[in-house]
């Protein structure tokens, strides 16, 4: 693989697992989701960046 093309995608995966990690810590932490929490647990691990954005959007009860 090109240094460049590696330069590109090392912020891009750091940014997704901090992500992950602090939309688990904050579904972890908070009482009432919309959804059930093993829902969002697995939209947050299995659709990449998409996943914790939803989260924070849509499963978050205000």
């Amino acid at each position: 693989m090109d240094t460049t093309v590696i330069q590109l995608l090392l912020p891009l995966g750091v940014l997704q697992l901090i992500l992950i990690i602090i939309a688990l810590i904050d579904l972890r932490k908070i009482d009432e989701t919309n959804g059930p929490k093993w829902m969002w647990v697995l939209i947050i691990i299995f659709f990449n960046f998409i996943g914790p954005v939803l989260y924070f959007i849509l499963g978050r009860r205000m």
